[in-house]
């Protein structure tokens, strides 16, 4: 189980239909029109919606501001062994990654170029923290959520014939504007501390890299994973008019 927080992504759990168990609501807060009426939808279609004091909402709210509209919701999963590759279809696969915010942004940022969803690897951080689900703003309910070991992910490839592309700051590899991106593709991402293991990188069929000018070694590594996501959908959408 997990809490929603918000007006926005209580609602956008809604539309999505998410496997909601209550909404939370204390009038006292909640003012916004669109939300008293998602809220009586929900209702109506025989959700169970919880009415409490502003006090009460207050007491368990993580905002100062609350905007009087919680929903306690179920977290939802998908195996590697049920993923299948379609014709445009771009998911990233991400090694250890540590920044429950990166996760959520980089979950938002898959949603904005029509991804599939998120592959874990290892010891992920948890795609339901409020951080992360914040981050998201909403795209935790569009996007798949797979958890699985290197060596599950390893074996999976093997048998779907996945084309995978890892990034590097090495020098020798190409650029990531300079690669014919496979369709479908995974775009491989290691954790924001190490980068991809050797493992890893022997495992990607392609590697390119981000050249930088500056003084800084490296980019964030939800900025990274949105540079070479949208040139992945610049690439799929070329025959396509604006």
């Amino acid at each position: 189980m997990f809490l929603l927080e918000g007006v926005r992504l209580v609602c956008e759990a809604v539309q999505q239909q998410a496997l909601i168990d209550v909404i939370i609501v204390s009038r006292e807060y909640l003012t916004s029109t669109y939300g008293l009426k998602v809220v009586e939808n929900f209702r109506l279609a025989g959700g169970q919606v919880l009415e409490v004091s502003g006090e009460v909402f207050s007491s368990i709210a993580s905002k100062d501001n609350p905007q009087g509209l919680m929903a306690v919701a179920r977290q939802s999963w998908v195996t590697i062994d049920t993923v299948h590759l379609e014709a445009g279809a771009i998911w990233v696969a991400l090694d250890t990654i540590r920044d429950p915010g990166n996760l959520g942004t980089i979950l938002r940022t898959l949603d904005a170029v029509g991804g599939c969803g998120v592959i874990l690897l290892d010891q992920s951080c948890d795609p339901y923290d409020p951080t992360s689900i914040r981050a998201s703003m909403g795209a935790i309910f569009s996007q798949a959520v797979v958890k699985a070991s290197f060596e599950e992910f390893r074996q999976w490839k093997k048998n779907v014939d996945a084309h995978l592309v890892g990034t590097s700051d090495h020098e020798g590899r190409v650029h990531y504007r300079r690669l014919a991106y496979p369709n479908p593709v995974i775009l491989v991402m290691g954790s924001e501390r190490e980068g991809l293991t050797d493992a890893h990188v022997e495992l990607c069929d392609s590697m390119v890299m981000i050249p930088m000018e500056g003084s800084c070694d490296s980019l964030n590594l939800a900025v990274a994973t949105g540079v070479v996501l949208y040139e992945i959908h610049e690439q799929f959408h070329a025959h396509k008019e604006d």
